[in-house]
């Protein structure tokens, strides 16, 4: 496994870190106001969605182009800091903090006012149709581009290169 620091190390580059801001919604809460704690995992699942968008591959799209079922989860957590409520306004950065053969690992910090609120990850496998069992899953490795695409703190490689040559020849 490539761990984050030793992969700066080694290129030089630093892994892609996607930022977005939210507002809590009354939804999201428990009836003390509090985010109700199922609702980060929620908040995780959509912030790998968006890292990976932002390389210019959409879940619809890696799943078109790698044959992948998708990407479940084997392993998750959180560590709750500082509770958030509705109405706070958050920032929300994720980033693939380690890689392995077949699974990465995806680093989830919740901010509120510039303060840690939730430090959790996502452990996920990359998952192809099994061969020989139908309705089975199986992991396989993730390709070198997936990995490039993240691991460049600009997400500017071959995959949205050519997402980008592909707008701009559209137009």
């Amino acid at each position: 496994m490539t761990e984050k620091a030793d992969y700066k190390e080694e290129t030089g580059h630093t892994m892609l870190v996607n930022r977005r801001t939210l507002r809590i919604e009354w939804g999201q809460c428990d009836p003390a106001g509090i985010v109700f704690y199922p609702q980060y995992f929620l908040i995780f699942d959509s912030s790998t969605g968006w890292l990976f968008e932002r390389t210019g591959l959409s879940p619809s799209a890696m799943r078109k182009k790698y044959s992948i079922v998708g990407m479940p989860i084997v392993e998750v957590g959180a560590r709750f800091v500082v509770p958030c409520r509705f109405d706070d306004e958050v920032i929300v950065e994720s980033e693939v903090s380690e890689w392995g053969r077949s699974s990465f690992t995806v680093q989830h910090r919740i901010l509120k006012k510039g303060e840690l609120a939730l430090d959790g990850f996502e452990k996920r496998v990359w998952a192809v149709p099994h061969p020989e069992r139908t309705g089975g899953i199986r992991a396989q490795p993730i390709p070198a581009e997936i990995i490039a695409s993240l691991s460049d703190d600009t997400g500017m490689t071959t995959v949205s290169l050519a997402a980008a040559g592909k707008r701009e020849s559209e137009s």
